[in-house]
């Protein structure tokens, strides 16, 4: 995905830590996510993970301000109080790409990438001066500059996750904040963007937190994963410290066993099913030294 010497060339990012501590979110009176701590770091990647309804989802839109919660602690670089910002100035340190954005109608690629700068616009249309070079950067890091002048309503979906990764990028924030990124996308745009996501955090220090169903790939893509089930954080730390098989089997409720795939070194993750066992009608005959 990235885009070779544009990318390359693209000034270098600053990051930001993003600690929240004591988060805690109620529906209806219902507390979801129970007294919460995150800290995403400067050149970090962590994943967040769980079954539906563990209340990932809810924990990192809440960091992020999108969602309200009953109590939380939010300190950016250890010493601004993210609480205290206004929406503007919360905006210009981190950044939210949000689950099934819509399809913009009319608007070119650029367009919908110039929407991350709306923190930097001055009031009563005073210009931004360093737009067009965030624009820029931000197309050529998610390799999509090619299709700038494109317009949006014509993108495979893939096309449109990255054009929307890219508008945040625009907003030239610390920290990153991803939900469940990779949903509906076919395996070359899941792949494409998670490497996207580990060279933001290498290359440009950005702090990231994503929000993740594979398991196998929050492994591959996290330097730390935070684990949660039914609201309350279980595990936070390296992967192979966390995703273990018995915790995994008692948080998802099916049994879940770990190695390490031989190939790669990394972890991988298997889930066994009632039918696992179950051979192909090829091998029965095999085994049986019949043909069919």
């Amino acid at each position: 995905m990235r885009s070779g010497e544009e990318a390359a060339d693209a000034p270098r990012l600053r990051g930001h830590e993003l600690s929240a501590k004591g988060v805690t979110v109620s529906y209806d009176g219902v507390d979801v996510v129970h007294d919460a701590a995150v800290a995403l770091r400067p050149g970090e990647v962590t994943a967040l993970v769980g079954p539906n309804g563990s209340g990932k989802s809810t924990l990192l839109r809440t960091i992020a301000r999108l969602q309200r919660g009953r109590h939380a602690t939010l300190m950016i670089d250890g010493d601004t109080d993210g609480l205290a910002l206004s929406a503007r100035e919360f905006s210009r340190h981190v950044a939210l790409l949000t689950q099934g954005r819509p399809t913009p109608s009319g608007l070119t690629v650029r367009d919908v990438v110039e929407f991350g700068r709306y923190p930097y616009r001055g009031r009563f249309g005073r210009p931004d001066p360093d737009a067009s070079a965030a624009i820029d950067r931000a197309l050529a890091l998610t390799g999509v500059t090619d299709l700038a002048e494109r317009g949006a309503d014509h993108l495979s979906g893939g096309q449109l996750q990255r054009v929307w990764l890219a508008s945040c990028l625009a907003q030239e924030t610390g920290v990153l904040l991803l939900d469940e990124p990779t949903t509906y996308l076919d395996l070359r745009y899941q792949i494409e963007l998670l490497d996207l996501i580990r060279d933001l955090a290498d290359d440009h220090g950005i702090a990231v937190g994503v929000v993740l169903h594979d398991l196998d790939q929050a492994a591959a893509v996290a330097d730390r994963i935070t684990l949660l089930e039914a609201g309350r954080i279980v595990a936070d730390g390296l992967p192979e410290d966390v995703l273990t098989p018995e915790r995994l089997t008692t948080v998802y409720g099916i049994r879940i066993d770990v190695d390490t795939d031989p190939l790669t070194g990394r972890l991988r993750t298997r889930p066994i099913g009632r039918h696992h066992t179950r051979i192909t009608r090829n091998t029965r005959t095999e085994r049986l030294g019949t043909t069919s």
